[in-house]
This record gives structure tokens, sequence and C-alpha cells, in this order.
């Protein structure tokens, strides 16, 4: 058996400060590992790029601000080409503006030239104004304005009076204290027939062919909306008159609507009364009974 030799005493040789770190040290001296060395060696073999990521983001963006620049280049050189096109669009708008007015004007200036040409003939046909026959015609007719005595006759709602829907105007449950278009038309036939020579309802002349309507709750004289009170203008013998139209129909209806219902009215003698001529005659021709 042989014996194991002995170190010799004396002083060994010195250590390595970084023996203990072989691994780390390995790491920090050898940064890129061998695969990825190949792979990169390989790459440069075949020809392709291996730019960094935030290179080919910074020529992505470059690429759109050029795009963006191209746009904006474009869009102002068609704002320029379409500026003198739309300026032409104005001129002949206004132009078109200015010729419409005009032609306006003139239909307007036909329009009273042929009003003026009715009056005269509705005139001639009345018949010559301070004529006894052209008098009566013409207050038979509303053509002219008439003052005179009569009575001055106001009809109002009942104090508690509510808007209610449309129905018959003799049943109490839509009267409701309110004064409807029948109500009015009975009123006006009974003055006619007590002797009136001119009737006024709110400044509105009634004629011959007035017509007394309701739409919805609104009560209209020759389609002009009024609104209560319903002051009537009548043109009469006065005290006389009203006995007279106390006695029709329509004087007896208008005490009803007061006793069933509220209806307000009032009846007062006038000495000097003006109605204005009716508006918007039509003239018709008229021949005398054989």
């Amino acid at each position: 058996m042989s014996a194991m030799p002995q170190q010799e005493p004396g002083p060994r040789p010195a250590a390595r400060p970084d023996a203990s770190m072989s691994l780390l040290t390995t790491v920090m001296s050898t940064t890129l590992d061998e695969g990825y060395a190949q792979a990169a060696a390989r790459r440069r073999a075949e020809g392709r790029s291996d730019l960094p990521r935030t290179l080919r983001a910074r020529i992505w963006l470059a690429a759109g601000l050029v795009l963006a620049a191209l746009v904006v280049t474009l869009g102002a050189a068609q704002a320029r080409e379409a500026a003198p096109a739309l300026a032409r669009e104005r001129e002949e708008l206004l132009e078109r503006v200015d010729s419409g007015t005009a032609e306006l004007d003139d239909l307007q200036a036909e329009v009273d030239e042929l009003s003026a040409d009715v009056d005269a003939r509705r005139r001639e046909a009345i018949g010559e104004e301070g004529t006894e026959r052209g008098d009566l015609a013409a207050l038979l007719a509303g053509a002219t304005p008439v003052e005179g005595p009569g009575l001055e006759l106001t009809l109002d709602d009942a104090e508690d009076a509510a808007l209610s829907p449309g129905g018959p105007r003799d049943d109490d449950l839509f009267h409701a204290g309110r004064v409807r278009d029948r109500d009015l038309q009975r009123v006006v036939n009974g003055l006619w027939q007590a002797g009136a020579e001119a009737i006024s309802v709110n400044g509105q002349r009634l004629t011959a062919l007035s017509a007394i309507r309701a739409a919805g709750d609104a009560v209209l004289v020759d389609n002009r909306p009024l609104a209560p009170p319903y002051s009537l203008l009548v043109i009469g013998a006065g005290d006389e008159l009203a006995a007279s139209f106390a006695e029709t129909g329509g004087g007896r209806h208008l005490a009803a609507l007061g006793d069933r219902y509220g209806v307000r009215a009032s009846v007062d003698v006038r000495d000097d009364l003006r109605l204005p001529a009716a508006p918007g005659l039509t003239a018709r021709t008229a021949r005398p009974a054989a």
C-alpha cells in the first residue's frame, strides 16, 4: 500500500478574488446567448433586416405625417378651386332674389290697379252715392259706413263659464254658460227681424252674405275669430227697435240664455252710432223678378 503524497510546507499561491463568483462573472462577460448569436448571424446571412422596433415606429409615424400633409394640401387646393364657383352661385342667387322681388312688386301694382277697377265697377253697379237708389243699395250691401241712432247689445259668457267640448247648443251638459255661434246667429236674425238697418259684431260689418260659424270653441264671423264679450252695434229706431227685438225669437232666446245658463246680456239705446263698411265685398249680378 502506497502512502499519499503530503504537501510540503510553504506559502500557498494566491486565490482569485472572483473565484467564488464564477457563475455571475460568466453571465456578465457573456451578454448574448450563443443561440441568439447564431440566429442573428443567420438573419444577416440571409439579408434580412433586424431594425429595432422603435426605428420601425418612427418610420411609420413619418409616413403618416407625410400622408396627412398630403391630404391637407389637396383639401386646400380644392377649396381654392371651389371658391370662385361658390361666389358665382351666390351672385346668381342674389340676382334671382332681385328679379323675384321686382316681379312681386309688379304683381302687387297690378293687384292694386285691378282692385281700384273693381271698386269703380261696384260703385257703378250699386248706383251713384247721394241718390236715393244708390244710398239704399250701398246700405243694404254694407258697402259704405253708416251712422245714426240704434242699440248697443253686449253678450258675454257666464261668470263661471268653463271650456267644454263641442256639442248640441241646446244641451245643458255642453252649453256650460258660453255664448255659442248658434246663439249669436239667433240674436242677429232677431235684430234683422225687428227692423235693424245695419249690424256689426266686434267691429265686423254684417251683410247678406255674412256667415257666423264655430271652429272648436271659437266663434267666427266671416272667417274671422272673435272673442267674448261680443259687442253688437245696431242702426235702427232706438227704443222701438229694442221693444220689437224682445218680442222676436232671438230676443226670447237671449232671455232664456240668461235665465238658464247665466249668460250676461245688456241692451242700451244710443243716439249716435257709427258702423264701418264691410271689407271684401263681392259684386254679383242681380235681376229683378218678372
